[in-house]
């Protein structure tokens, strides 16, 4: 018998709308302005404010938000840019939409992150940039990676899209390197439907971020078409179709007045997963480090199908079986057949995160979640599991 019906099926990822989004919503869908706009201007300004960021420019998304980065960073043909394999494809497929050449540093298999010695092995004389993923929420070792980069002259690109609440030793993450970006996807923990933001130390960065992100447009619609009279614009670079619009910077409005909230909602139920699963023979996240905030985005179990009498594929089936909806965050970025063509790439290179993303499942964590669903998920792992493993919960 399942824990929850198919009409009852608890959706992974899923986010918390309340009325406010709404109203927010009809509000912009009757001012007539539904394009990027003076919404878009307060968000950006009101993010960059709720993560001490000095220049903010928001976009269509995260990816887009790290192929702009990139190309502002001067990145290009010729270049190595080092990043980890246990990432959603975006991270890697940026940088060759960037024309680089992105090299692979195996990950710290209890962090998740990628390992900075992993990543001193691999500079060259080629290598330009670092992007470093905070994977899960959790804050990479940016002292090291910075440190790194100091001294070779290296950008740093911060991939945050799991990030958002993220700190590491007293800065939020983001801030560390010349760009940081992040995502206001439908399953992140402030959405906007589609969605992203990057930050930038330099003011000349956002500004040739913002060009680039509207057709290479000197004056975006709002400017153009605004209350202040007609203005011309002037193509100044081939760009892209990147903006953010007012309907989604609504939502996003709304939803950072409750991203503290949130995150607190997701910590309790963190810490409840930590505690139903204790005995069990499930590889659980490591602790949140010493002066650091974790944004507790992901919450992942590994599956090891000898520690677990189950195969992890078997677990995720009996998991959908159960209604509950799960995920995984990821498989290695070696394990796909693209790269594995275009690069060489072999899942032994990387074994760490290798292991991993064969054994690792995410369960529902979002502020969505009531009590009884979060009891819910963890009777579904308990049934899943082979009796003789899951009898001590």
């Amino acid at each position: 018998m399942a824990v929850r019906s198919k009409e009852n099926f608890l959706v992974f990822g899923a986010p918390r709308i309340e009325e406010d989004e709404i109203q927010e919503l009809e509000a912009v869908m009757r001012s007539g302005w539904l394009g990027t706009g003076p919404r878009v201007a307060a968000f950006e300004h009101d993010f960059c404010r709720y993560r001490s960021a000095e220049h903010a420019v928001a976009l269509s998304s995260c990816s887009a938000a790290l192929h702009l980065s990139l190309l502002a960073a001067g990145i290009g043909s010729g270049d190595e840019v080092i990043t980890t394999p246990l990432t959603f494809c975006a991270t890697v497929n940026s940088i060759i939409h960037a024309g680089a050449t992105p090299v692979l540093a195996d990950i710290d298999p209890r962090t998740m992150n990628i390992d900075p010695e992993q990543v001193r092995a691999l500079l060259t004389d080629r290598t330009r940039a670092i992007v470093p993923v905070h994977f899960a929420g959790r804050p990479c070792e940016m002292d090291p990676l910075m440190e790194m980069a100091t001294q070779r002259g290296l950008k740093v690109i911060e991939d945050c899209a799991h990030a958002i609440e993220t700190e590491y030793h007293g800065r939020s993450a983001g801030t560390f390197g010349d760009f940081g970006c992040f995502s206001f996807y439908v399953t992140k923990n402030i959405v906007t439907g589609e969605g992203g933001m990057v930050f930038t130390r330099r003011e000349e960065d956002a500004a040739r971020i913002k060009i680039l992100g509207l057709h290479g447009m000197t004056k975006d619609a709002w400017k153009r078409f605004g209350d202040e009279g007609y203005k011309h614009y002037y193509v100044v670079a081939a760009g892209f179709k990147y903006n953010m619009m007012d309907l989604q910077a609504a939502i996003g409005l709304k939803q950072l007045e409750k991203v503290d909230a949130y995150w607190r909602r997701r910590q309790v139920i963190w810490n409840r997963y930590c505690e139903a699963f204790a005995e069990l023979p499930l590889g659980l996240p490591a602790a949140p480090e010493a002066n650091t905030r974790h944004a507790h985005h992901l919450f992942n179990v590994l599956v090891d199908s000898e520690r677990c009498g189950i195969s992890r594929d078997d677990f995720l089936n009996g998991m959908t079986a159960q209604g509950i909806g799960v995920g995984v965050h990821y498989l290695s970025l070696t394990e796909h057949p693209y790269y594995q063509e275009t690069y060489g790439w072999k899942p032994e290179d990387t074994p760490h995160a290798t292991r991993i993303g064969r054994q690792t499942v995410s369960l529902p964590i979002s502020a969505k979640l009531s009590d009884r669903d979060v009891e819910d998920v963890i009777e579904a792992v308990c049934c899943v599991l082979p009796q003789r493993t899951a009898d001590v919960a």
